[in-house]
């Protein structure tokens, strides 16, 4: 018994739970005394001993045995046993009928209870816990704030500081410096001379303007005539142009004839531009200072066989809306001509070429053939 008591008064190396108390250890007894027949003489009979209390069971060595006497814990560690809940768990939401009744997607995720037999209970309020209003739910009513919307934001962030005044003109400033500049070209398309049988002649096709992407004004120039002789028919147009879309140009002008033959002057309205397939297109409508109207259609592509060598076809049409017998024109289609050149650019801003140019001509001027064409393409 001694050894077994000293066993159990050996500290345990555990670790306590928490929660858990540890028992005391017990007591060894003490050893019982040897009973005796004779009772001395005078001495009374003792009194009966109360009954003690029992004492707790001791544990088998290397166990803690649980205490009458436990203290709260999470719910975490009351499931396993070690203690008693700090509280009572919560009542399930689904079962409460004081909880908030919202969608059966909701429900399940235990924010409030279903909504069964068309209840129509308050739901659970998800603005006040930052979600926004959820999906299939019915808001509460609320009451409809009289707040003012906030101002319309702009493009620049600078307007809520600075002046108006003060930005409108840092912003042209800004769009003169990064596009809004104004430039200059002039361009000669066709400078070159043709070569026919026993009628060789010279022709031009150019134009230059100034101006920025939007507003340009436009100087157009182009004619004919024969080598050693006079100029046959040229023009010289005057244009504003303005573009409507990235790739169009509208214009409008006039138009004076110089040179040998009948002169007129023209209202002229017109449209320029880059087509599908990169066709430079280029149209016009002519009103004469006598009432006669007449109308021209050009149209060119650049085919680039290498990085210099550039074959370009191209083709004009003439056209008037009555006959012009000072000026020997046909009603109709008064004139045709296609071309097929190729240049080389010795730089872009100057290409030679040799090219092959057919022309026909209707009415009182008709006539027309095929002729050998030398010349230039530059611009600066």
């Amino acid at each position: 018994m001694i050894a077994f008591a000293l066993l159990l008064a050996e500290p345990q190396h555990h670790h306590m739970m928490p929660g858990m108390a540890m028992p005391a250890p017990v007591q060894p007894k003490a050893p019982a005394r040897p009973k005796s027949s004779v009772r001395p003489k005078g001495k009374a009979r003792p009194a009966a001993a109360k009954p003690r209390a029992a004492r707790p069971v001791s544990p088998m060595p290397g166990h803690h045995a649980m205490p009458t006497e436990v203290s709260a814990c999470s719910p975490e560690h009351a499931a396993m046993g070690h203690c008693r809940p700090a509280s009572p768990p919560p009542s399930d939401l689904m079962t409460d009928m004081t909880a908030p009744v919202c969608s059966a997607e909701h429900a399940a995720m235990g924010h409030c209870r279903s909504m069964e037999g068309g209840e129509t209970s308050a739901v659970m309020d998800h603005t006040s816990m930052g979600h926004g209003a959820m999906p299939g739910m019915a808001m509460a009513d609320a009451p409809v704030g009289d707040v003012p919307p906030p101002p319309t934001p702009t493009i620049r962030a600078a307007d809520r500081f600075y002046d108006p005044a003060a930005m409108a003109a840092a912003d042209a400033r800004m769009r003169q410096e990064h596009g809004g500049m104004r430039f200059s070209q002039i361009v000669f398309n066709l400078a070159e001379i043709k070569i026919r049988d026993g009628r060789d002649g010279y022709r031009w096709d150019g134009e230059g303007w100034f101006g920025g992407d939007i507003h340009r004004l436009v100087i157009k120039t182009e004619g004919e005539g024969r080598l050693g002789g006079r100029i046959g028919a040229a023009e010289v147009q005057a244009l504003y142009a303005r573009a409507i879309d990235p790739y169009w140009n509208l214009q409008a002008g006039v138009r004076q004839d110089v040179g040998a033959g009948t002169r007129r002057t023209y209202a002229v309205v017109g449209i320029e531009g880059l087509a599908p397939y990169w066709f430079d297109v280029e149209g016009a409508l002519f009103l004469s200072d006598r009432g006669e109207l007449t109308g021209r259609a050009e149209a060119w592509v650049d085919q680039r066989l290498t990085q210099r060598a550039i074959l370009q076809p191209r083709i004009e049409v003439n056209l008037a809306a009555q006959d012009v017998p000072e000026q020997r024109i046909a009603a109709g289609m008064s004139s045709i001509e296609l071309g097929l050149r190729l240049r080389y650019e010795i730089a872009r801003e100057f290409a030679p070429y040799v090219g092959v140019n057919w022309e026909r001509r209707y009415g009182p001027a008709r006539g027309g053939g095929a002729a050998l064409a030398l010349g230039i393409r530059t611009w600066f």
